[in-house]
């Protein structure tokens, strides 16, 4: 079930940045963000009703939503849209995959819980290999005091995301399961974009276009009702810290795409960076020890 939840993920978000891409034009970003979770939260909640599961959470995880629904589900999303607008997207992806060593320190300072020593290098060769891919954009933008700006942004973002992850293992402990937590989490940011953007003046001006609006239902359904309950069931099965693993592989996805779509060019700086993510992900799920293990095993049985 686990690899299941991990490629779900990779393979939804990986493709999510087009849809982005799609809506940036007539509908102010924040209006577009509340919109998209809006309609996942209505989404969210008619499944709740057909499962017939509990709908209302216990007093206790009211302010965990609360802050999980300004930090994943406002915040984190008006960090990266703002930085798209400004920081090349490889560096965006570049500051993104940090999630995993953040989730690792964020979870030591603020929970206690023990730091895996496999998931720390495993995030340190996934970012060394994303920095490769996207070492020309890094390259081309080094003295923009604007872009560093940006980069703060989407630092800020992450650290957002990180929190979002540890409140929904923390929510997950009580026994919450993330379908709930998310419909109401949802919910929240999605009110808080929309106060923000009336008190603000911006136009709640809907792009008919079915570009803006196929966009729009994809990022709502699978970007967030199956992307957010993957990832963050996830997050309850095997960690914070493992399974922000998924960030450092979006970027690869995404680059598979441009390939196809908009002619990117692979590098041998870029193949080499391909190669540290993979090898990343295979010291992050401790899955040399075990290649070794079983090897070691089958030679003792033979």
């Amino acid at each position: 079930m686990n690899p299941l939840l991990y490629a779900v993920t990779v393979l939804i978000w990986g493709t999510t940045w087009i849809a982005i891409k799609w809506q940036l034009g007539v509908t102010p970003p924040p209006v577009s963000i509340a919109l998209r979770f809006w309609l996942a939260t209505l989404v969210l909640f008619a499944i709740l009703r057909v499962m017939r599961r509990p709908m209302w959470p216990p007093r206790a995880a009211w302010r965990f939503l609360a802050a999980q629904g300004l930090a994943l589900f406002c915040v984190n999303f008006l960090c990266f849209y703002y930085a798209e607008q400004v920081v090349p997207s490889g560096l965006v992806a570049v500051v993104f995959s940090t999630a995993p060593l953040l989730n690792s320190i964020n979870g030591r300072l603020f929970m206690g819980r023990t730091l895996q020593p496999t998931a720390i290098v495993g995030a340190l060769l996934g970012l060394a290999g994303i920095a490769c891919l996207f070492e020309q954009q890094m390259a081309l933008h080094a003295g923009d005091v604007v872009m560093w700006r940006g980069l703060g942004i989407a630092f800020l973002g992450t650290m957002c995301f990180s929190a979002g992850n540890l409140l929904s293992s923390r929510m997950q402990g009580m026994g919450l399961h993330p379908l709930v937590t998310n419909s109401w989490a949802m919910l929240i940011g999605a009110s808080v974009l929309t106060l923000g953007s009336l008190a603000a003046g911006l136009p709640f001006a809907l792009e008919a276009g079915p570009r803006y609006l196929g966009a729009l239902a994809y990022l709502a359904i699978p970007g967030s009702v199956i992307g957010f309950t993957a990832y963050l069931t996830l997050v309850g099965r095997i960690g914070p810290e493992r399974a922000a693993y998924c960030t450092v592989l979006f970027p690869i996805v995404a680059l598979a795409l441009s390939t196809v779509f908009e002619g990117y060019r692979w590098s041998v700086l870029a193949v080499v960076g391909l190669v540290l993510v993979v090898a990343g992900n295979l010291v992050a799920f401790d899955m040399t020890r075990r290649l070794f293990a079983g090897r070691s095993a089958a030679k003792r049985t033979a």
